[in-house]
């Protein structure tokens, strides 16, 4: 069997009901965002590139491939930049709004517009399109010669990377109602690990047959909005433990050889995580961050400075956890103890997904389609 390489918010019910993510507050007017907190500026940091790509607004993230960045917008431009300068390798447009991406595997690349089709690129022109069932808010996962795609109807469906053939496909039934943001869907070694609801599903890449389930997040209340527990894009990984996050209800690590729960915490975020050696870092949905003990899940700090200023995901970085916010600042804070220790601009407008680090260079995109090279100095 093929080793897999290591490698979105607004809400929906399927066919029916929308529920904006706002919704999640009582509160009857948005907070208001806490000041900019002074940064010590121990990290330096300078802008070393930008490019272009296209308004953001449906559930696309860069993604890393070597010393290369893919990115996407949200009427149909892909592209994959160079890293180093900042310049193009390829450049495509799809003429077609796309939903959810970008993936690949260096060679071979994959989006999901919005007329559900899977849409393959190499080499900066398509090779192949597939109609899927159900509509899609996870990008593709392209590894192992084959392109892996997680529907908003809980269908896992296997693709042959070269022709687009559909292989095999795995579904869980369950609630109707879904988060209209990208799900969980990665690699681990021989192993496709999903998120199917609340669960985290381990399943056979050749076959789709289930190896373990295991529950992550369970429903929290009567509404709508506080029964939505799937999980979402972003999972730290340190050997066999995989630390996820089920929406607005906890973060976990599991050990994914055997499917068995190491510790979980309430948590009431909507993005993802990363980790290092010693800690697993998040964001509430208030925008505190949050760093818990990778060993048993006791929380280590937090930092609330930067509340309600709708932090993205967070990205270890050296010495630091990089997040962006809303108004396009990206914030580092120690990974240590949180403290605020520099803060960058970009165009004022969202910063979108999280930030990625590819080689020497951390990238960011914006929502109106600004893409911003950094490297520390």
């Amino acid at each position: 069997m093929t080793v897999f390489s290591h490698t979105w918010t607004r809400l929906t019910w399927l066919g029916a009901l929308a529920i904006a993510i706002s919704a999640c507050s009582s509160a009857p007017e948005k907070p208001q965002p806490a000041a900019l907190p002074a940064v010590s500026g121990q990290v330096a940091v300078k802008q070393v590139w930008s490019n272009s790509i296209g308004a953001v607004t449906s559930p696309l993230f860069a993604s890393v491939h070597g010393d290369q960045v893919a990115v996407a917008s949200t009427q149909g431009q892909v592209a994959l930049i160079n890293a180093g300068t900042g310049q193009d390798v390829w450049r495509l447009n799809l003429n077609t709004p796309i939903q959810a991406g970008v993936s690949g595997d260096g060679q071979r690349f994959a989006v999901i517009t919005q007329t559900n089709e899977v849409v393959a690129i190499e080499a900066g022109k398509v090779v192949w399109r597939y109609r899927l069932p159900a509509l899609s808010y996870t990008a593709p996962l392209v590894a192992g010669g084959r392109v892996f795609v997680l529907t908003a109807d809980r269908a896992v469906t296997a693709l042959d990377g070269a022709s687009g053939q559909k292989l095999w496909s795995q579904q869980r039934t369950g609630d109707p109602l879904v988060l209209k943001q990208a799900g969980l869907l990665i690699p681990f070694g021989d192993t496709l690990l999903a998120g199917w609801g609340g669960r985290l599903a381990s399943l056979n890449p050749s076959t789709g047959a289930v190896r373990w389930e295991t529950l992550i997040g369970s429903s929290r209340g009567t509404n709508e909005v506080e029964r939505l527990v799937d999980l979402v894009a972003g999972a730290s990984r340190l050997g066999n433990a995989v630390c996820v996050r089920a929406f607005q209800s906890a973060v976990s690590c599991v050990d994914a050889n055997r499917g068995t729960t190491l510790w979980t915490r309430p948590a009431q975020g909507h993005e993802g995580l990363d980790g290092d050696d010693n800690l697993v870092f998040g964001t509430e949905s208030d925008s505190k961050v949050v760093a818990w003990q990778r060993q048993g899940g006791q929380p280590a700090w937090t930092q609330d400075a930067l509340r309600f200023r709708g932090l993205s995901a967070p990205l270890v970085l050296g010495r630091s956890v990089v997040l962006g916010d809303d108004k396009g600042w990206v914030h580092f804070l120690a990974r240590q103890d949180g403290q605020a220790l520099q803060r960058l601009s970009t165009d004022g407008s969202a910063i979108v997904g999280k930030p990625v680090a590819v080689g020497q260079t951390m990238v960011v995109v914006t929502r109106t389609g600004g893409v911003f090279g950094f490297r520390p100095e």
